[in-house]
């Protein structure tokens, strides 16, 4: 964002055709037959509540003389993976590729419809630990269906892959990603259980927020990122408790997505940036790295910012992300950003997540993940640059 002098500036970027609504997965067909006649759908495998909607999906593909090529998408995606993916596109002579289920399923989608287009190997084009070529190509023309409220992947511009040899999670970046299209329906979300409800919402909720204070936050960013927070914060406990409340699943579709295109224009922080090597070294789902760091980042850019590091306005970002939590608008602003720090604490532990030591995490790793953390593109855009002490606290606690 431009400085006072030379006026406002910045720009947006999103998916050129968003569909919302209960009920309007019914419409996939129709979208995937403008962009050709046989598909590549890519889905979960073996997460619970996954079934249901894949079934459904693939039933309407088929029913309207859609040829369809499944594969199906093990854990996050990895550098391996996303290339048998496009390798099953390929052998099926796939003109289009539709991603189906959670972050994991449509970023696997997202970067075989690059392949597809661009050649090479998923490596090739990954940040920090691949050769970092550029996407220079519009990816094969592709859809996005969520069915959990988390990651907000459909409108997102890169792809999170794992290299289990470098030991880091990076991504494949470009708007040359971009789906075509995304059909969010939250009656798919409706047989997710609880735990994947919980730590999916973490996720959303934390990429609202450091969507929200990030350095490269914007008007436009600023005003979706709060709607989403307000939406998250009624809608996750209550579709934590009742996955069949449709208003509360409506709720965190929205605050999903919302927090795609949030990330999409102004960047994450702190804690996304710890989540490439956790997630590439431990086994913790994404989402749970997320709820487990999220009140300690907070708490320390909180304390920094107090401090005078950064911009003094971060302040008042976090007083309203505190208010919005809270549900409290008349709250002061050092009692809001204190209040917002305790509502994701209580968050976290109202929806059963555990820490990072019930995946492994011993504080015997602290260091060499703070040193593989600042490695992270997302560090770039934390409200204040936080030393190598602060982290490693926020990890211990984290344990």
């Amino acid at each position: 964002m431009a400085d006072a002098a030379s006026g406002l500036s910045f720009e947006l970027l999103t998916v050129g055709r968003i569909l919302f609504g209960r009920g309007r997965v019914a419409e996939l067909p129709g979208l995937v037959r403008e962009l050709g006649e046989s598909v590549l759908l890519v889905t979960n495998a073996g997460d619970p509540g996954a079934g249901t909607a894949t079934d459904r999906a693939a039933a309407l593909l088929a029913d309207a003389g859609l040829r369809v090529t499944t594969y199906r998408q093990r854990g996050e995606p990895t550098v391996a993976g996303v290339a048998e993916a496009a390798e099953s596109a390929r052998s099926g002579a796939c003109e289009a590729v539709v991603g189906l289920g959670g972050g994991s399923a449509i970023d696997a989608a997202k970067a075989a419809a690059a392949l597809l287009t661009n050649g090479g190997a998923p490596d090739d084009y990954m940040e920090v630990v691949g050769k970092g070529r550029k996407i220079t190509r519009p990816a094969a023309p592709w859809v996005a269906v969520p069915t959990t409220a988390g990651t907000g992947a459909e409108v997102t511009k890169n792809a999170v892959v794992a290299s289990h040899e470098k030991h880091f999670k990076a991504s494949i970046r470009g708007r040359e990603l971009m789906a075509r299209a995304v059909v969010i329906d939250p009656e798919l979300a409706v047989a997710v259980p609880p735990a994947v409800t919980a730590r999916a919402g973490m996720d959303a909720l934390c990429q609202l927020i450091e969507s929200y204070t990030s350095v490269h936050a914007q008007p436009v960013t600023d005003a979706l990122a709060l709607a989403g927070i307000r939406r998250a914060a009624s809608g996750l406990r209550e579709a934590f408790a009742d996955g069949g409340d449709l208003a509360a699943r409506e709720d965190m579709a929205l605050a999903a997505l919302l927090s795609g295109i949030a990330l999409t224009n102004a960047g994450l922080g702190a804690v996304h940036g710890f989540a490439a090597p956790l997630g590439a070294n431990f086994p913790v789902p994404h989402g749970v790295v997320c709820a487990a760091l999220l009140p300690g980042v907070m708490a320390a850019n909180l304390e920094a910012l107090r401090g005078g590091a950064g911009d003094p306005a971060g302040l008042e970002k976090y007083a309203d992300v505190g208010r919005a939590l809270a549900g409290r608008a008349d709250l002061p602003s050092p009692e809001a950003a204190d209040a917002g720090v305790g509502a994701a604490a209580d968050l976290v532990r109202d929806l059963d997540i555990p820490g990072l030591g019930a995946f492994g995490l011993t504080e015997g790793r602290v260091d060499e993940l703070v040193a593989l953390a600042r490695r992270s593109s997302s560090m770039r855009y934390n409200p204040v640059t936080l030393p190598d002490d602060a982290l490693g606290k926020i990890l211990r606690e984290a344990i």
